[in-house]
């Protein structure tokens, strides 16, 4: 009890803190805080909000990369300052609730610092990288790219500026681990004795559709279902450890690190 009304008034807190008559129309275009003060308190708010998700330099792990010079959802000050504060519907990337609308600012002055970090240089070749990806390791079966390919698995058009190379590199060992939010493998069990394993599409309180194996998709009433199991932290994806050598591995990466979506 006493942990919910702290919350509770940590959050009143906040919304008290933020300007309620800086509306979109009324946000500055330039960001008003870009001291190097204001950069290292940035750096501080971004360490403890966002690098879960960015990693510690905005390389991108769970969450995209911010290490470019320009941001597609963000191209101007006044639409990173909204991001930060408002979050994407329908993403994982919450609003910053906990912020006063100054520290949401530093933390934009010091994201804008990401952009100017050195692109990394991989060892993989990604000419060779695409052969292995449609060839020897079944990847587009499952994942598609600029519409091509499988949609079991997520779209990997612009993975490249999601997903950092350490990023990659392990969830070709191990893919288990770190899955999208909102991915589910699904087993369900007819009355009629047939068994299908795939990823959830949707599901509410009557229904369930899911996309098997193969790629096909079905859908359920779920009375007519015997069993619904549901495998957390399972993914059909396997583990290339032992499929691929280290340097098709590395070929793989410098390939999908190349994937930044189409021009």
């Amino acid at each position: 009890m006493v942990r919910a009304l702290a919350t509770a008034f940590l959050f009143a807190l906040s919304l008290a803190a933020q300007d309620p008559t800086l509306t979109d129309d009324k946000i500055p275009k330039e960001n008003p805080f870009t001291t190097p003060a204001d950069v290292k308190r940035g750096q501080h708010l971004f360490q403890g909000h966002c690098a879960p998700c960015h990693g510690p330099a905005g390389e991108g792990s769970r969450g995209p990369s911010l290490a470019r010079p320009r941001l597609p959802r963000a191209p101007d000050e006044q639409s990173l300052f909204k991001l930060l504060r408002n979050g994407i519907e329908g993403t994982e990337m919450p609003g910053a609730w906990v912020m006063i609308d100054k520290e949401i600012w530093q933390t934009a002055a010091f994201v804008r610092t990401l952009g100017r970090t050195a692109v990394e240089s991989l060892p993989g070749d990604r000419a060779r990288g695409e052969a292995v990806f449609r060839g020897k390791g079944k990847c587009a079966g499952c994942h598609s790219v600029t519409g091509q390919g499988g949609r079991t698995g997520p779209d990997l058009t612009e993975v490249g500026t999601r997903r950092s190379a350490s990023y990659l590199r392990r969830k070709l060992v191990d893919p288990t681990g770190d899955l999208p939010e909102g991915f589910l493998q699904v087993t369900v069990a007819t009355k009629e004795g047939r068994r299908i394993t795939g990823i959830r599409l949707n599901e509410d309180t009557y229904s369930l559709q899911l996309r098997d194996l193969s790629d096909r998709p079905h859908s359920f009433w779920k009375t007519d279902l015997k069993q619904i199991q549901k495998d957390w932290g399972k993914t059909p994806m396997p583990g290339y450890r032992g499929v691929l050598t280290d340097s098709e591995m590395e070929d793989v990466v410098a390939y999908l690190a190349s994937l930044r979506g189409v021009s």
